[in-house]
């Protein structure tokens, strides 16, 4: 004969493990059911070093599908990599604002810039950049040159260009505009003063 004590110590264990079963299986169903988001990581950049300077970036307009070339004042390094990664930024800063001229995604920011020498300029754009890039020959077009444009007219010396996203090579921007060859700048400006606005 087993004792009392043990069947009652079982049946109450049981019990438990039943329960426990029943919160798992439901804690896992609503987990299904409502996933969490999942939070992308930020690059933080440094806070721009240096003294406020006068310069100008190519911003591109959408609507008459067109650069115009915009002076503003920023903060700019006396080091070529930072300066180019801050060109950059005021660029971008400029598309993110709420009346822009050509709206980038939230979130779209210029990871890293590196300067290769001799005259290679490596653009490192984060996923929000091109996942969010609106999709057209044009528009795509429009923020190759715009930034190559603004690169190359404040940065002395630069011959070629390569955009990566990620720190990886992309095949398109948003599926038309060729990311994954070297954009040479002599070409690229002149499809900038095909597109300033006259």
């Amino acid at each position: 004969m087993i004792p009392r004590q043990f069947v009652i110590t079982t049946s109450i264990l049981f019990v438990l493990a039943m329960g426990m079963s029943i919160y798992v299986w439901e804690l896992r169903h609503r987990e299904i059911a409502n996933p969490r988001p999942i939070i992308a990581t930020q690059h933080v950049a440094p806070p721009p070093a240096g003294p406020s300077e006068r310069v100008n970036v190519y911003v591109a307009y959408d609507d008459p599908g067109e650069l115009r070339p915009l002076a503003i004042s920023i903060p700019l390094s006396s080091n070529r990599q930072q300066r180019a990664e801050e060109l950059l930024r005021g660029l971008v800063n400029i598309y993110l604002g709420k009346s822009s001229s050509h709206s980038l995604a939230p979130g779209a920011e210029i990871r890293d810039v590196y300067l290769v020498d001799p005259g290679l300029a490596v653009i490192d754009v984060n996923s929000a950049f091109v996942d969010g890039q609106t999709s057209g020959v044009l528009a795509e077009e429009l923020t190759v040159v715009s930034m190559i444009q603004t690169l190359s007219s404040n940065v002395p010396g630069l011959m070629r260009v390569k955009i990566v996203a990620n720190g990886k090579e992309r095949e398109t921007l948003a599926g038309h505009v060729d990311l994954s060859r070297f954009y040479e700048v002599s070409q690229v400006s002149e499809l900038a003063k095909q597109l300033l606005a006259q």
